[in-house]
């Protein structure tokens, strides 16, 4: 009726029970796996500060560790599936990529963050200089060194890995014994450069002349008359002789990816252009290559990227000495030698932004296939 306001109904008893679960599932699962993490940080504080012997809290700190981040996932996400179904299908993703996201932005974002502050101020961090660091990075001689170096590195240990790797591909999927073949290929990769470093460091150990050589590139240099030379010591061969190492490391990662998609050319494909009249080199470059390609490039720019930052090679084989330093390695001897942070700082700014285009570029590839739908 006219004059009169419709009453509100009450809420009816039923919704407000299954409001107040639903609160309550939420409520929970957010505690629990809270709870969870506070005790696992409990335990780690009593795992650094305790008196043990170290055997037993090794075998502590993995069972307590191991067991206790799968048991926090485990109760959380059973936890998780007692929800609704819209509730669940929200918190599930922070649960599993909420953690990684925490650790990248703690060991990464930040720590970048704050190398950026750092870099616009002097060696002390207490005076502001603005763009002093990076001038003195970019006009300082031994700097520019390490740019020619970097070149280097990321033109020939990134084409010659490529290519090795592709060639060996294909020739590898011929012989017989291809499984044996393609480990022995990839073994290098599972050794660290470090290591890597050390076993070259005998290949080109030097002695002088007329002493035995223990190293086995001047052994045979001298098995065939010549004088033996500092392998290392010789500039600018020297680095392209570091980099030889890179090449014999990343050659089997190479060859393994590139070896996977040669076989998932068609046959029909093939086929299809040797009855055309193509030779086997026109099938190559015309059918295999423009198949694989984006294969390639995955591989290309993940060594490009690696080849930016190298540091390990050179710090084993040389410590930058006759001119091998790298953009890495100047930044190391700024932040760690001479403790000069801001310096460290630019520098590794600088390298950031070097290696920045080359992963844009790798992950534009990755859209374009479809990788991340």
């Amino acid at each position: 009726m006219a004059g009169f306001e419709r009453i509100a109904e009450p809420p009816d008893r039923g919704m407000l029970t299954t409001l107040g679960a639903t609160i309550g599932r939420v409520a929970v699962s957010l505690a629990v796996p809270i709870l969870a993490f506070l005790v696992l940080w409990q335990g780690f504080l009593f795992l650094r500060d305790s008196d043990a012997d170290k055997p037993i809290i090794v075998i502590v700190a993995i069972v307590w560790g191991v067991g206790g981040v799968g048991g926090l996932y485990g109760i959380s996400n059973w936890l998780i599936e007692k929800l609704p179904g819209p509730w669940r299908s929200r918190i599930i993703p922070f649960l599993f990529v909420g953690p990684a996201l925490a650790i990248l932005t703690w060991y990464l974002f930040l720590p970048t963050l704050r190398s950026l502050y750092l870099s616009f101020f002097a060696g002390t961090s207490t005076t502001f200089i603005g763009l002093d660091n990076y001038i003195f990075a970019l006009t300082d001689s031994v700097f520019q060194v390490a740019i020619r170096n970097n070149v280097l590195w990321l033109v020939l240990g990134t084409g010659l890995s490529t290519g090795f790797g592709l060639l060996l591909a294909v020739l590898i999927d011929r012989v017989r014994y291809q499984a044996v073949a393609k480990t022995l290929v990839f073994l290098p990769l599972v050794i660290s450069f470090v290591g890597a470093g050390v076993i070259w460091r005998f290949v080109y150990a030097f002695k002088p002349a007329g002493q035995e050589q223990i190293g086995l590139l001047n052994a045979f240099v001298t098995s065939l008359g010549l004088e033996p030379q500092g392998w290392t010591t010789i500039e600018p061969w020297n680095t392209v002789f570091l980099i030889v190492i890179l090449v014999w490391a990343q050659t089997g990662f190479a060859m393994v990816i590139l070896s996977a998609a040669l076989k998932g050319v068609p046959d029909e494909l093939l086929e299809a252009a040797r009855i055309d009249g193509a030779s086997e080199r026109q099938v190559f470059m015309g059918v295999v290559i423009p198949t694989i390609k984006g294969s390639i490039i995955t591989v290309a720019t993940t060594i490009a990227i690696l080849s930016l930052k190298i540091f390990d090679i050179v710090k084993a084989m040389t410590g930058g000495q006759f001119d091998t330093n790298v953009i890495a390695t100047l930044q190391f001897d700024q932040m760690f030698r001479f403790q000069d942070y801001g310096r460290g700082s630019a520098l590794a700014i600088i390298l950031l932004l070097a290696v920045t285009p080359v992963i844009w570029y790798n992950l534009r590839q990755f859209r374009q296939r479809e990788t991340f739908k």
